[in-house]
């Protein structure tokens, strides 16, 4: 009887998933929808620049997003609402790149400047404008070139 219940429970809970799954789309949502704390984001480091397009990913029962703004800016946002990922083909903002990376790239790369940092979970990197990529740890210490 013990094993009937939780082959029930069990198939419930498949259907409730598969059933959720089904439901949420990706695509593209009013800005207005995005949660605040992404909006705030976006206001605080690109107060100047148009929101074109928001968009929702889900992964399984979790959501990301991406927001694009004019000038060719692409922002990600993992499933806690934390920037993960900017990507521009201009100078990105000193407030949205962590300050000893900041201050690495200005000491040793001072005719160049950071268009794109991503967050993984044991590591930063930035990519500059002249192609160089460069890796640093989580705490902003660089680690090495990357190729």
């Amino acid at each position: 009887m013990k094993k009937i219940n939780l082959f029930k429970s069990l198939l419930t809970a498949f259907a409730l998933t598969t059933s959720v799954s089904m439901f949420a789309q990706d695509g593209v949502i009013p800005f207005k929808e995005v949660p605040v704390t992404i909006q705030n984001y976006v206001s605080t480091h690109f107060p100047s620049t148009k929101v074109n397009q928001a968009e929702i990913d889900y992964e399984g029962l979790t959501k990301e997003y991406e927001i694009h703004l004019d000038g060719n800016i692409k922002l990600e946002f993992d499933t806690k609402n934390k920037i993960k990922e900017i990507k521009s083909t201009s100078k990105l903002p000193e407030s949205v790149i962590p300050s000893k990376i900041s201050e690495y790239v200005t000491a040793n790369y001072p005719e160049n400047y950071i268009v794109e940092w991503e967050l993984d979970k044991t590591h930063q990197s930035v990519k500059l404008d002249n192609k160089i990529e460069l890796e640093f740890t989580l705490k902003g210490k660089f680690l090495r070139i990357d190729n």
